[in-house]
């Protein structure tokens, strides 16, 4: 299990911040482990899956009353250092992804997912007008508004979070990227593989489709689709 080391990291680099762990009905102990590490703990009966489990966090945020909330994995790709620079990008955006792809990385990605990532990219480019260079991250960040919107409206189903990209263009949210790192999945195993992937991404491009076909989009031009670009160094704790 991860998630000791993860919380352990998070307090560590940002102890200022609440902590709240969505036990997706798991059987590992995951509440306990997150309480005995200072976390909020909110345990689900059974398995909703990551769309039912993030909505549940969305909500959560909202009756606690929070202005701002970084969606953060629990399987050690996410880099807690990171976290301030999406926030920062919330003075000027609703909601910033953390992006893998929007600088030199040495982030690996298998060549059967990356050219699905692509047709992903070209999909939401061709749907909403708007060019994103890591549409599946899980790494963001959201203001007020959108943690109400997703309180009741998240994707459940899996790649929600590309779903999810598109629903918050077309409710004309201010959308932005910033350059991150990445780790490696430190454990667990990737949702799906081979075939199951497959499927999983032609579900989500016709699900994209459909979407557009039941609404019309909030088309935003690349001037507004902004892309906030990796800072120079100017401490030593930026280096």
């Amino acid at each position: 299990m991860t998630l000791p080391g993860v919380l352990s990291e998070l307090a560590e680099v940002l102890p200022e911040l609440d902590v709240v762990v969505i036990d997706d009905g798991s059987t590992d102990r995951t509440s306990d482990v997150a309480r005995a590490n200072g976390a909020v703990a909110l345990r689900l009966p059974f398995n909703l899956g990551i769309g039912g489990a993030l909505r549940t966090g969305f909500r959560y945020a909202v009756d606690s009353g929070y202005d701002a909330a970084v969606q953060f994995d629990a399987d050690g790709q996410h880099d807690p250092t990171m976290v301030p620079r999406l926030l920062e990008a919330l003075e000027v955006a609703d909601m910033v992804i953390g992006s893998r792809f929007a600088s030199e990385t040495s982030y690996e990605v298998g060549r059967t997912r990356r050219r699905a990532m692509k047709v992903l990219q070209l999909t939401i480019r061709l749907l909403s007008g708007r060019s994103f260079s890591d549409t599946s991250s899980g790494f963001r960040a959201f203001n007020r508004p959108v943690l109400e919107y997703f309180a009741t409206s998240y994707p459940s189903e899996y790649m929600e979070s590309v779903e999810a990209l598109l629903a918050a263009n077309y409710e004309g949210f201010r959308i932005a990227e910033v350059p991150v790192q990445m780790h490696q999945r430190a454990g667990g195993s990737p949702s799906a593989v081979r075939l199951k992937l497959l499927y999983h991404y032609v579900r989500v491009i016709f699900t994209m489709l459909t979407r557009a076909q039941l609404r019309p989009a909030h088309v935003v031009g690349d001037s507004d689709a902004s892309s906030i670009s990796d800072p120079e160094p100017d401490s030593e704790s930026e280096r």
